[in-house]
């Protein structure tokens, strides 16, 4: 109890700025008063509540099962079932990510739209589906290739390099149309589900392999599930 009632304040602490900027500027700025009051008070708790019980269930149950089961596969030794296990994370936690399902669905009614696509619901849903899987597959990716570097030591930084080379090379062939799709999902793809799990895995792993610096080794892989879906993307905006 004494942990939910502290994610409780840290909640409440840290959604008070927002309504602070949104009250002063509604008050003193625009001089107009809140439309349905008690309403938006209403779904301000429901937000407070909401963001309590996720913040704590991350604490309590998501990180504890990202750390036990790195630490499982480290100390059984099978590096294929590591990478495995690896991949089918990224790509579970990404296919199931509401941020990326939006915009895979934004993508596809504007593409319609656009005649990119033809105008029917069973062609918006393929283009849909084919993006996030694309998304998907190109973060279980990453997440192997960050293990992979866990293991081995590799420095980050000149794997983060040649990513963005590839990025920019990427970007001079894809066509127009997908090149901003495919950099916005390289950020919804590191959002609610994906995050937790992973950096638990990060961390949990290279805390069970002996010489590795959980500081130094056990971050990173959501720089990579940020920057693979980018070229993955791009990819397959050139193969459509």
């Amino acid at each position: 109890m004494k942990a939910l009632i502290k994610a409780f304040y840290e909640s409440t602490r840290d959604l008070l700025p927002i309504v602070v900027v949104i009250a002063f500027f509604q008050l003193l700025v625009l001089q107009q008063p809140f439309p349905g009051l008690l309403k938006m008070l209403g779904g301000l708790l429901m937000v407070v509540l909401g963001l309590t019980l996720f913040v704590h269930g991350l604490r309590t149950g998501l990180f504890p099962i990202g750390e036990a089961m790195a630490y499982d596969f480290a100390r059984k030794g099978s590096l294929p079932w590591l990478l495995l296990f690896a991949f089918a994370l990224g790509f579970g936690t990404t296919i199931a990510e509401p941020a990326l399902i939006a915009v895979a669905d934004e993508a596809a009614e504007v593409a319609a739209n656009g005649g990119m696509i033809e105008s029917t619901e069973a062609a918006m849903e393929s283009y849909a589906d084919g993006l996030r899987m694309t998304v998907a597959v190109s973060v279980g990716f990453a997440i192997m290739l960050g293990v992979f570097r866990i293991i081995k030591g590799w420095p980050i930084q000149y794997l983060i390099l040649g990513g963005y080379v590839g990025v920019v090379i990427m970007t001079m062939f894809a066509p127009q149309e997908i090149i901003g799709i495919a950099y916005d999902s390289g950020g919804v793809t590191t959002s609610t589900i994906t995050v937790p799990l992973v950096t638990a895995l990060g961390v949990g792993l290279a805390s069970s392999i002996a010489g590795r610096n959980p500081m130094v080794d056990g971050f990173g892989l959501i720089a990579f599930a940020s920057l693979t879906p980018m070229i993955f993307v791009m990819a397959y905006g050139i193969v459509l």
